[in-house]
């Protein structure tokens, strides 16, 4: 009888497993549930189910890494990888190398994955959007400098409007490296304020071919850019991320070129059109004022100057007879006043009472006025309407008022 340890085992059970042909490259179509992103380490854990059973499964971050979407619970998917068993648990599970979206393609569930997202944060929102410049002086473009895409942009706008500058700047539009040059292509542009607006995209091609205008990175560089964006990536049906969160989307990039300056014969024509108007109003004006004149020289106040100032010194008199008659009311009234106060005055005469035979006593610079102040020897003076007198005080009579 052979005794086995549990780890003894479980290592048995994992070579049967990894021994069977069978189990090496196994495709399995299920329901992703309790999906897990260990971002520590970069592994997928989940697990794979059906209506009647369940299996556990890992996809390992190297495999992991070139998805182009992100597994949700729910999802169903296609899954290529291989049975084997963990001696640690004793469970077997799946070792995932390869996963697919079951039904749509896993750069279409890639895409709606981002622009949901991306959406939900507000990059898209028209609140965002800038306005595009009328009449650009300086027109950037970022994309291939090999491509037809670049040529229709350069013609057009030379066509369009000639006074432009065009300002390219050359990148790889797709592959690997794609995306990280186009995201540097517009920061640079940006920190050199080398442009009024921007011109990014490129020619039409596959989904795969226009994949890098559907990275996360550059879909951030285009909303974060303060120069205008119009995005132009491949024909008219396709749709990139950076579309969405461009400034301006023009189906085609010669549609770009068109979109991004005005046509300059078309401005011509505007600017005639302002010019005929001007002129017209002008032309205008000077009828009516030539007929203003008119009227005006034909006025007899222009041929006789002196019958325009009959009338005002007509008025001027008549202000002149009301002035003076109202200075000569007002000294009557205030030379009746000045006599009326010059009587009261005079009647106050303390002088008036002297002439009259009265006097007035002063003892010691004081007015005397009751005998009770004086005693018999005191000096005292009189004053009198004319001069005065030093008297000396014999004797004193009081009597009752």
């Amino acid at each position: 009888m052979n005794i086995l340890t549990v780890s003894q085992l479980n290592t048995y059970v994992k070579s049967l497993l990894d021994g069977d042909r069978n189990l090496s490259a196994v495709y399995v179509r299920a329901e992703i549930s309790n999906f897990t992103n260990h971002y520590r380490t970069g592994h997928y854990y989940l697990t794979l189910k059906d209506d009647a059973a369940a299996v556990r499964a890992v996809m390992f971050r190297s495999e992991a890494a070139r998805l182009r979407f992100m597994p949700e619970n729910g999802m169903r998917v296609l899954v290529r990888g291989r049975v084997s068993l963990f001696p640690r648990d004793g469970q077997y599970q799946m070792y995932i190398d390869d996963m697919q979206p079951d039904g749509a393609g896993a750069l279409h569930v890639a895409f709606e994955q981002l622009k949901k997202k991306l959406a939900a944060e507000g990059l898209f929102d028209e609140s965002r959007k800038k306005e595009i410049p009328r009449c650009p002086m300086r027109v950037g473009v970022v994309t291939s400098a090999t491509g037809a895409a670049v040529q229709d942009i350069l013609n057009i706008l030379s066509r369009r409007f000639p006074l432009t500058t065009v300002v390219l700047c050359p990148v790889s539009v797709q592959g690997k490296d794609a995306a990280p040059q186009i995201c540097e292509a517009i920061r640079r542009m940006n920190a050199l304020r080398a442009a009024d607006v921007l011109i990014v995209g490129r020619g039409g091609g596959s989904t795969e071919d226009l994949w890098a205008f559907n990275e996360e990175c550059v879909a951030r560089a285009v909303a974060a850019s303060e120069i205008p964006v119009i995005s132009a990536v491949g024909h008219e049906t396709d749709f990139t991320i950076c579309d969405f969160a461009a400034d301006l989307r023009a189906p085609t990039p010669s549609a770009a070129a068109e979109l991004a300056v005005p046509d300059s014969l078309e401005e011509r024509g505007v600017l005639y059109g302002f010019e005929m108007r001007a002129l017209r109003a002008v032309r205008h004006r000077l009828r009516e004022e030539r007929m203003r004149l008119d009227r005006l020289s034909g006025r007899a106040n222009l041929h006789n100057p002196k019958a325009f100032f009959a009338p005002h010194r007509l008025v001027l008199d008549a202000l002149s007879d009301r002035l003076d008659r109202s200075v000569q009311t007002a000294l009557h009234r205030d030379r009746n006043r000045l006599s009326v106060l010059c009587g009261k005055l005079d009647a106050l005469n303390p002088m008036r009472v002297l002439v009259r035979g009265y006097a007035i006593a002063e003892k010691d610079g004081r007015t005397v006025t009751d005998a009770a102040a004086l005693a018999p020897g005191d000096e005292v003076s009189l004053h009198l309407a004319r001069g005065s007198a030093a008297c000396t005080v014999k004797s004193i009579r009081e009597e009752t008022p």
